[in-house]
């Protein structure tokens, strides 16, 4: 696999002679966010972004932002947007500086270090010559917090502790091949119910890849590497990308995607995207780690998947895409058939033998008004239309759908933006017929983090009353059903859906299947940032998980109670250039 990317690589560089590679706007950066939000108060989408598709290109976010600044009325009192919206735009094109028309966009620093250092008021060190550039960035996120419990939970910490550090560095050479690294060395001592998580039979760490356990698994630190990186260039100038490396992806408009989110660890990619008219195609190949118990120090077996996502502007205000994806495994071998950008990977699926996994998806959004966004999401998995159409609830009709809306300015109070959302999945979606091909990576799934057999509500408040001062508030609630014992209720994707219940049982499977789980979820958090990418955090998380009948498993109360877990964590924060971490996902 590595030796045909490499080639391949090396292939398309010697042809890339036109210009406009690019380097892609971090994953979790409130930058989205921004992006979104001019683009639905602009009122019509625009051509050159396809905020559904994450990671967006720079070069195209600081031409959005361009062309809306030129657009500005001169009069205030006629003006669309806030004093924040203005300030926000502002900054994010110098942030990005080197994709203004001048290459020259990054505001000079009133008092460099050293004269060498912040010669830019963003980046620490800073070259743009003829033919080159380069930028490097401190990256550090410290997390200091105090968790209780309801029940106490013996031997559990009260700490909570998350300590990343490191460095980022973005660039190209001759506008020919773009280059980003991001690498950041990770202790962390986790909130008890995630720490849960990652103790359960098939261990994990949210986000994160390997990790070092401690001695004492309640108190002590894990420590883990995290790494990403790509190049990027142009195969076809201002049309075709193409990328390689390793990071992670989220195909979607909501705060999880039913497709791919970006929950797990870094992936190794080769990707070609291509912006065409009103269309938007994007061919990733990736690999995987698949299922595995942790032990002694090995080396993980490897799977591999491919998707497409196809999207198409169809009017000003409406936009659709089509989602497809397998999950393979092979042994010794990769099956290059799903390397074909052009062909239906259910067609070759069928041409093997239908026995890799595949998943189907339509993803929408709408702009109304210039503040409401609706948009939503409909996966296949499987399904027999007859059984589907029954209404019997035979197991093996694996769906999910997703609805959301966004209110841009809500009430009339500018930089006051709500969403609402609900995401529902079928019990078994998402599992396959053994450990190897379910839609997992590093132990966690690829798409919601919760997996399989729930119906999830979201509702997030974020508003930003002056410069630089943002309060969010986000609010999840969820039932679940539990898989106990022996019995596979189809909840866990990790488990095949071969051991589903048999005969009569496979039907009347219901949404919730099982022992119901009842999660919520409040996190108020305000962060302040006092330099570009400089913030302080100081937020609140409160969550409470019980189960209808009482049925606790390792991964809610570390198997050791039997009632409801309340627990409580207040935290503050110091981030540069790192997003927030987030510990209310499940």
């Amino acid at each position: 696999m590595y030796k045909f990317i490499g080639l391949t690589s090396i292939l398309a560089l010697s042809t890339a002679f036109g210009y406009s590679q690019t380097t892609y706007i971090n994953m979790g950066s409130d930058n989205y966010w921004l992006l979104d939000r001019l683009e639905t108060r602009n009122g019509r989408l625009c051509d050159s972004l396809c905020l559904a598709n994450k990671l967006e290109s720079r070069k195209n976010a600081v031409s959005f932002l361009q062309s809306v600044l030129k657009n500005e009325p001169d009069s205030a009192s006629y003006s669309k947007w806030s004093r924040i919206d203005k300030y926000n735009m502002a900054q994010m094109v110098s942030e990005n500086g080197e994709w203004t028309a001048d290459e020259n966009g990054a505001l000079p620093s009133k008092r460099p270090i050293l004269r060498n250092f912040y010669k830019t008021q963003y980046n620490w060190m800073y070259v743009n010559k003829k033919g080159f550039f380069v930028a490097i960035n401190p990256v550090l996120n410290l997390v200091s917090g105090k968790q209780s419990n309801s029940p106490a939970l013996t031997g559990m910490t009260d700490k909570v502790y998350y300590n990343s550090h490191d460095a980022e560095v973005r660039g190209w050479i001759g506008k020919k091949v773009g280059f980003y690294t991001y690498f950041t060395d990770n202790q962390e001592v986790l909130p008890a119910y995630m720490y849960a998580n990652t103790n359960k039979k098939y261990k994990a760490i949210p986000g994160a890849p390997y990790f070092i356990e401690p001695t004492n698994l309640k108190t002590g630190t894990y420590n883990y590497f995290n790494a990403s990186g790509y190049i990027d260039f142009a195969a076809i100038k201002d049309k075709v990308n193409i990328t390689f490396g390793s990071g992670r992806h989220f195909i979607g408009e909501g705060t999880t995607s039913l497709f791919l989110s970006d929950q797990s660890g870094n992936i190794p990619f080769l990707r070609a995207r291509a912006r065409l008219w009103k269309f938007n195609y994007e061919s990733n190949t990736m690999q995987l780690v698949h299922q595995y118990s942790k032990g002694n120090d090995t080396i993980y077996d490897k799977k591999f998947a491919t998707y497409h996502y196809l999207s198409y502007n169809a009017t000003r205000w409406f936009t659709i895409g089509f989602f497809e994806t397998v999950v393979f495994g092979r042994t010794n071998s990769f099956e290059a058939n799903y390397l074909n950008p052009v062909v239906l990977l259910q067609t070759i699926n069928s041409h093997n033998g239908y026995g890799d996994k595949a998943l189907l998806g339509w993803n929408v959004k709408a702009i109304v008004a210039k503040r409401i966004q609706l948009y939503g999401q409909f996966m296949l998995n499987e399904f027999r239309v007859k059984e589907l159409l029954s209404s019997k609830g035979w197991y093996g009709n694996k769906w999910g759908a997703q609805l959301g809306g966004k209110y841009f300015d809500a009430l009339g109070i500018r930089n006051l933006d709500l969403l609402a959302e609900l995401d529902v999945v079928r019990p078994y979606t998402y599992s396959a017929q053994d450990s190897t091909a379910n839609y997992t990576n590093y132990n966690q799934p690829l798409a919601d983090p919760i997996g399989a057999g729930f119906i999830k509500g979201v509702g997030i408040l974020r508003y930003e009353p002056i410069k630089n001062l943002c309060l969010t508030v986000k609010m999840m609630y969820y039932k679940q059903g539990t898989d106990t014992g022996s019995t596979n209720f189809g909840n866990s994707i990790f488990n095949p859906y071969t051991s589903a219940p048999k005969g009569a049982n496979t039907y009347g499977v219901k949404m919730i299947n099982g022992p119901e789980n009842q999660c919520q979820i409040t996190n108020i958090n305000l962060s302040y940032q006092f330099r570009r990418n400089y913030f302080l955090d100081l937020g609140a998380i409160y969550r409470s998980y019980k189960n209808t009948a009482n049925v606790y498993p390792n991964t809610s109360t570390l198997g050791t109670n039997t009632q409801a877990l309340n627990s409580n964590v207040v935290y503050f924060g110091l981030r540069i250039n790192a997003p927030r971490r987030d510990y209310a996902i499940f």
